[in-house]
């Protein structure tokens, strides 16, 4: 059963992942680049600029869970080496931000491995921030005779003029560590398409079966030699020692892939696959990792799932799947691209609210107030958003349409995740005509007095087009509205966020070959 988790993975892996249950990993945790990533939403004009909602921040700092964690893993089962190493870390880096960083990924890459079949993988998705450091980390995790290859994947395709004038070569490249837990690691070759200057020059000769070239046979069994002389597809020169046998080009895979992947596109401005998720990786990066160390089946998981493209490839080649993430936006924006791409994908929930009790739980945990917002806007399909200023600008969402006439128009979003008043019912109003905005509605956790729903009435409404519906210039909606299958009185503003190209699931072909 495929599960999407909201949560610290830690945690998470801790108390819901069974020893030996995953067949691969892929992790593309942030890279503390001390930038703080923000998601691209439409605003009323359809256009993508940055938002003030913060995703999430990518800066990692010491602490008394950094602490704690070196505490722990100086004991009983981590293994002496782990700690060794994190020691000398230390001892270099200081209890800088760079061996937090390290110390919260030393800790998991062992949860991880505990999850992991004797024959899974882990593709460690990172840049040369910290790649040299986390490499060290997995030789003591996963032992050195495990270490498989580092790829290195073209992430950056257009440097700019400015970045040319920098003081060193711009940066084009990401690198991904992939490991096994033991010898038994699967591991199937990939292949892409021969060139065309290629395929003119060596597949020069053709029959009623195709065009083919002579290639030497220099490893076979009994079996393979004796089915090609049948077929009269063998030869051997009187200047040669070696057999040559007719390779058709139907039956050839291709080029071998090797560890330097520059064939796979990043997420550019203008790609018809972006979501606008500012860390988001291209779904083919993602099919070849899958393809390569896992089977139909097979369970794949995610520990830092983001926006959700490692369970969209993992669905499209009909993997199970695992995706795990701490922020409400993230499994918000999952839901959607999933829903969207996959109308009939089937998936546990576990962390997010599944009822009124559920939503108060996440409304009183430590993050409380900011991650209630974010969860209750997005689940709704808004934007959320975040002062620049870290102020109470009285706005916690966005939604966009448009009328008849194609003017766009916005609706303001106010979260109220604790009790409530007269008073806050309206501020809205304020905002509302503050903003200039069409409609507003106050999303609450509590149901509303009379009093309040009155003042929300008193707005007045708002009119789509001349002679046509209205709407409530200002609205309450509750939690157990929405859990009753409810949604605010709007036009529609399934425009509001941004979608993605559809993906279509291949069809299973026979493999071909010698």
């Amino acid at each position: 059963m495929n599960k999407l988790f909201y949560g610290d993975n830690l945690e998470v892996l801790r108390e819901h992942i069974a020893d030996e249950s995953v067949d691969l990993v892929y992790l593309d945790p942030p890279f503390n680049s001390k930038r703080a990533y923000n998601i691209i939403f439409k605003d009323k004009e359809g256009k993508f600029p940055p938002s003030q909602i913060q995703a999430f921040d990518d800066t990692w700092s010491w602490s008394d869970d950094s602490e704690e964690a070196m505490w722990e893993m100086s004991r009983q089962p981590y293994p002496p080496q782990l700690f060794q190493t994190l020691e000398a870390f230390r001892k270099a880096l200081g209890t800088t931000d760079m061996m937090a960083y390290l110390v919260m990924m030393a800790i998991r890459l062992w949860e991880l491995r505990r999850v992991m079949k004797d024959t899974a993988s882990i593709y460690l998705h990172c840049d040369p921030t910290a790649s040299h450091y986390l490499k060290v980390v997995m030789d003591q995790v996963f032992g050195v005779a495990n270490y498989r290859a580092e790829i290195s994947w073209l992430s950056v395709t257009d440097t700019g003029s400015s970045k040319a004038r920098a003081k060193s070569f711009p940066r084009m490249r990401d690198i991904i560590l992939l490991y096994t837990k033991s010898k038994d690691g699967l591991f199937i070759p990939q292949y892409k398409p021969y060139s065309e200057k290629y395929l003119k020059g060596k597949f020069t000769e053709e029959n009623s079966k195709g065009t083919y070239r002579w290639q030497v046979l220099k490893t076979y069994s009994d079996e393979t030699f004796n089915r090609l002389k049948e077929e009269g597809r063998l030869k051997k020169s009187p200047n040669s020692k070696y057999w040559y046998y007719k390779q058709y080009l139907s039956d050839s895979k291709g080029v071998i892939i090797g560890n330097d992947w520059d064939d796979i596109r990043p997420i550019g401005p203008s790609s018809v696959e972006g979501l606008g998720y500012p860390t988001q990786k291209p779904v083919a990066l993602l099919d070849r990792i899958i393809s390569a160390s896992s089977n139909e089946g097979d369970i794949v998981l995610d520990p830092f799932c983001g926006c959700g493209t490692t369970i969209a490839s993992a669905e499209k080649l009909n993997r199970q799947w695992i995706g795990i993430d701490i922020t409400p936006l993230s499994i918000n924006l999952i839901e959607k691209r999933l829903n969207e791409h996959f109308p009939d994908v089937r998936y546990e929930l576990i962390g997010l609210p599944r009822d009124v009790e559920g939503a108060r739980k996440l409304a009183s945990t430590r993050a409380g107030k900011f991650e209630f917002e974010n969860w209750f806007v997005t689940a709704l399909g808004g934007q959320p958003f975040k002062s620049s200023g870290g102020g109470d600008s009285g706005i916690d969402g966005f939604m966009f349409f448009r009328d008849f006439e194609g003017k766009p128009h916005t609706v303001i979003l106010s979260v109220k995740g604790g009790s409530y008043s007269l008073s806050m019912v309206r501020d809205l109003c304020r905002v509302v005509e503050r903003e200039n905005a069409a409609m507003g509605v106050l999303l609450a956790l509590e149901p509303p007095t009379k009093g309040m729903l009155s003042e929300a009435s008193s707005a007045g409404r708002f009119q789509l087009s001349a002679g046509g519906r209205t709407f409530p210039k200002v609205q309450i909606f509750t939690v157990e509205d929405y859990f009753a299958g409810k949604r605010p009185d709007l036009p529609d503003t399934s425009d509001t966020l941004k979608k993605a190209k559809p993906i279509t699931k291949p069809q299973t072909k026979p493999e071909l070959g010698i």
